[in-house]
């Protein structure tokens, strides 16, 4: 059975062509279009969608207030499109306060390297949130006819993403030489663990006890989804948290510094986007830059950030394996690290050499998830010990981490 998806644009050419390339993909079926966000409200209701694509700026009612209404009425799984520009990283980051589950560039030649890369991955991030549908939130009560203001946090009820076994790519060979040309080679013998049922750490639903280690850092990394579980965990970190954090988060270049900044006014802790020479301080987060790779300098106690360009062989930038292995090589063990929602696999190698270190490395629970890739990962590689549920998260961090 395909995937339904209403595509939402106000250019007739753009809705064309964004069904074309959704109908190449056997599994994805174009149902209906709409030209603003009166007609995407009102075609959700009358074809219900297993997905929508949905443009940010349109004519008579825009993408964020019909992604607002929609969450109310007919709760449905949003993927926005949105340009590569400051006005267009706030007006994205509100289309995710409003309810919507990713994003992707509009201009299809900033998200890839050529035409049938840029194809692919539309299709499978329509994909990839799709099963999502079965479990959005039931419908409220209906907006009032001033609808909320959009600068709002980022909050909503997760969802089960989409489970299934990770595909093996040339990305991990590739990340894994990126990783040693950057850092060297590590002293750690890793062993690759076989993803078997057996290595799956059970979800726990409450905050995991104690385990008494000494830590000097806490690194987070996450891809789709990641904004709002983000924020969902560093709102719970204390003003006085005696570590600093770094975080990963898959994002274009332009968006990185109007999240750290959004984050920045609604978390106790200070948070920034990294520059190159930045000291790590206790109670501050790092947000790796777009378009760059972020890596330790120094000794622990005494270290700065570095922000490179990077092989551009490496498919993500930023990348968390990168930063997990730096941060594995500057502080060995001393690390919590925590990957949450995400596409595909990055995190994987990096938490291996952590873990190899004696670092502990946690990763989101599927039920929480809006795609169940990188935490799986981890998960079933057998890396993970503990497997948590989002709104327990931050607490448990703080838990672990306390003095």
């Amino acid at each position: 059975m395909s995937i339904r998806v209403l595509v939402v644009d106000d250019s007739s050419f753009f809705r064309r062509r964004v069904s074309e390339i959704l109908n190449q993909d056997p599994l994805l079926t174009v149902v209906e279009t709409a030209a603003n966000g009166q007609e995407a409200i009102e075609k959700t209701r009358l074809v219900r969608p297993d997905v929508i694509t949905m443009d940010i700026e349109m004519p008579v009612m825009d993408g964020i207030t019909a992604v607002r209404h929609i969450m109310q009425e007919v709760p449905t799984p949003v993927l926005m499109f949105s340009s590569l520009t400051h006005d267009g990283a706030q007006a994205t980051l509100d289309a995710l306060d409003a309810g919507a589950v990713d994003f992707l560039p509009k201009k299809f030649e900033d998200i890839a390297r050529s035409r049938d890369e840029a194809m692919l991955l539309l299709q499978q991030r329509v994909k990839a949130i799709a099963r999502r549908r079965r479990f959005m939130p039931p419908k409220t009560a209906p907006l009032a006819a001033t609808p909320p203001p959009l600068r709002t946090p980022l909050s909503r009820p997760a969802a089960r993403p989409v489970a299934g076994r990770e595909p093996k790519t040339a990305f991990e060979a590739r990340t894994r030489s990126e990783t040693r040309s950057v850092l060297g080679a590590s002293r750690a013998r890793v062993v690759p663990t076989e993803p078997t049922p057996a290595n799956t750490p059970e979800v726990r639903h409450s905050a995991p006890r104690r385990s008494g280690k000494s830590y000097q850092l806490l690194a987070i990394g996450t891809s789709t989804g990641g904004p709002v579980a983000l924020q969902d965990v560093l709102t719970k970190l204390p003003a006085n948290f005696a570590h600093p954090i770094v975080l990963i988060q898959h994002m274009p270049g332009t968006f990185t510094s109007a999240f750290a900044a959004r984050l920045n006014s609604l978390c106790k802790i200070s948070v920034k986007e990294a520059q190159d020479g930045d000291q790590v301080r206790p109670g501050h987060a790092y947000l790796a830059p777009g378009g760059k790779q972020m890596i330790f300098e120094g000794r622990s106690g005494a270290t700065r950030l570095r922000i490179i360009d990077g092989n551009d062989k490496v498919n993500y930038k930023p990348c968390v394996d990168i930063t997990f292995a730096s941060a594995a090589k500057v502080y060995g063990g001393k690390v919590l690290a925590v990957v949450l929602t995400g596409m595909g696999a990055d995190g994987r190698e990096g938490a291996r050499l952590l873990k190899a270190q004696g670092a502990s490395v946690w990763a989101q629970d599927e039920e929480t998830c809006v795609v169940y890739g990188m935490p799986q990962a981890v998960a079933k590689a057998g890396i993970a010990s503990e497997s948590l549920p989002l709104p327990i998260i931050g607490e448990a961090i703080v838990n672990e981490m306390s003095s």
